[in-house]
């Protein structure tokens, strides 16, 4: 599953690329590009330390965290960074780009949810 929503927030980040080439919106769209790379990073951290939490309950070792706090370090780094770099990264578009992976979680749970249903 994970595969699937990097695959998809992968396409994301280069139509976001392609937008900054292409456009006048460069902070907009730099703005998007940085939040959703911090997001998959995000998404990535959560998956894997998911997959540590289901070993560690199978062999019945310890387990320290899901990592909660270093993914609210990165998010907050990346609003910091769009805070001192206005004319580079548009503010809420970084705010947008961190929801990224929730709203790819999401339309991809609806997707396979309306395939499954049509089996």
């Amino acid at each position: 599953m994970f595969n699937r929503h990097r695959k998809y927030m992968l396409y994301l980040l280069s139509l976001y690329i392609l937008g900054w080439g292409f456009t006048q919106y460069q902070s907009v769209f730099l703005g998007l590009f940085f939040g959703t790379t911090i997001s998959l990073y995000n998404h990535w951290l959560m998956v894997r330390r998911t997959k540590r939490f289901g070993e560690a309950v199978e062999t019945g070792g310890k387990f320290r965290s899901f990592g909660t706090v270093t993914r609210m370090v990165a998010a907050v780094l990346a609003v910091m960074v769009a805070t001192r770099y206005p004319d580079y990264f548009n503010f809420l578009c970084v705010i947008l780009g961190l929801m990224t992976s929730y709203v790819v979680i999401m339309i991809d749970f609806i997707i396979h949810h309306i395939i499954q249903s049509h089996k």
